[in-house]
């Protein structure tokens, strides 16, 4: 079977690191960690594990930065080499292990993480225990290699491929009210609900998402869906995006500025604050957002971050942070702010029992408390990869969302 695989190696990753700054190409081209290439279809690691053959396939943040080499290399080490890339997914069982029940053709989608019981870790680490399987102890142990999640361990493969592996405590039936469209978008919505979840905020609380890609649409949405009736504020860069985010709830959207002077104003004005200028630098907000998500992770998102919190106020980081520079942690220390971070999904409390942040996502989706198909906009089959991620790379005009890639019959025509 074909797949995307990322192969590690110092002169490919040195290589495309110096020529992917030239153009764009030489991220996919044929001299980059990444390969589409043949091999071999997998088959169950033990009676409790399942093959799962891809029906759509989502484009991760996460996979972006792998193949354009921006990932912190803090992360390597939970990572083995080479895997096939893709995690978010939808599909349906193939080859069933002896213990496990799913009749083949069963639509699942899959909750990617790889914590202890998917790795044969008896008992399982405290963490787990905690239902906090995203800080899994064990992410380098056990039965499996090295991984964080599916997509990131050479053992399970991933869904950029026609056939990847599951454990069946992993495994979700999807009813048939959920489309694959609505299921593909299951990962973001429970990478944005997690956090929220964590850091739900109060009636009155007045809520600054910085970023309006996938995942801060899926932070707005998320809010609305658990009723919350704070004030939404979104800091979008494109009129796309703007018209996505008060679709699903946000009540103001300030459109992104180079001019910093200009977008302190509009966030002073949106939140009470007052815009003060310091001797030197960027400008300083007192007053702000009382919880501030940061749905984009690159350098200036996140010192803006936290200067648009107000003090006491809370600054979750969703988007994927990598090493950044130029960040003044000044206003964490002076406002006596709280930092969070957000990876994943894991255990939630509802109505006092645990459920996963996956079930409880689909659950609001089977029952039509979001509909999330509209940030689905564009299909690939994964012999296209290269315009694929051209596509994401040049958001500007092409309105461009969630991308996936398609191994339905009803695609390839």
């Amino acid at each position: 079977m074909k797949a995307l695989r990322f192969h590690y190696s110092v002169p490919r990753y040195l290589f495309t690191l110096i020529l992917g700054k030239v153009s764009p190409f030489f991220y996919t081209g044929p001299t980059s960690p990444l390969r589409y290439e043949e091999i071999p279809e997998p088959v169950p690691l033990g009676p409790d594990w399942v093959v799962v053959r891809t029906r759509l396939a989502g484009i991760c943040g996460s996979d972006i930065n792998m193949v354009k080499l921006h990932d912190s290399p803090s992360a390597s080490p939970y990572a083995s080499y080479p895997f096939v890339l893709g995690h978010e997914n939808v599909g349906e069982i193939h080859i069933a292990g002896e213990a496990c029940d799913l009749a083949p053709g069963t639509r699942v989608v899959v909750d990617p993480l790889l914590p202890c019981r998917t790795r044969k870790i008896e008992p399982v680490c405290r963490r787990c225990l905690e239902g906090n399987t995203s800080q899994c102890e064990h992410f380098i142990d056990g039965s499996l290699s090295p991984g964080l999640l599916l997509g990131s361990c050479r053992d399970t493969g991933g869904s950029f491929s026609e056939y990847y592996l599951a454990h069946i405590s992993q495994v979700i039936p999807l009813p048939d009210s959920v489309s694959d469209e609505e299921a593909v978008l299951l990962d973001a919505f429970a990478s944005a609900l997690h956090p929220v979840l964590r850091h739900t905020p109060g009636d009155n609380d007045t809520v600054l998402v910085i970023g309006a890609g996938v995942i801060g649409q899926c932070i707005v949405a998320a809010i609305r869906a658990l009723s919350v009736k704070c004030r939404i504020i979104v800091l979008a860069k494109y009129g796309y995006q703007e018209r996505m985010a008060r679709h699903f709830g946000a009540d103001e959207v300030i459109r992104s500025t180079r001019d910093l002077n200009i977008l302190f104003a509009q966030v002073a004005a949106a939140t009470g604050g007052r815009v003060l200028k310091p001797i030197v630098g960027r400008p300083v907000l007192h007053g702000g957002a009382d919880v501030v998500f940061e749905c984009v992770g690159n350098d200036l998102t996140l010192d803006l971050a936290l200067r648009f919190a107000r003090s006491g106020g809370k600054v979750c980081l969703v988007g994927l942070a990598s090493q950044a520079q130029g960040v003044d942690w000044t206003p964490v220390w002076l406002n006596e702010l709280t930092i969070a971070g957000s990876f994943a999904y894991g255990d939630e409390v509802r109505a006092g029992e645990r459920t996963s942040t996956y079930k409880w996502g689909l659950d609001m989706i089977a029952d039509g408390v979001v509909r999330l198909s509209p940030l689905l906009t564009h299909r690939f089959p994964l012999s296209k990869y290269r315009e694929a991620f051209t596509l994401l790379q040049s958001k500007a005009g092409q309105e461009v969302f969630k991308c996936a890639f398609s191994f339905r019959e009803e695609d390839k025509n």
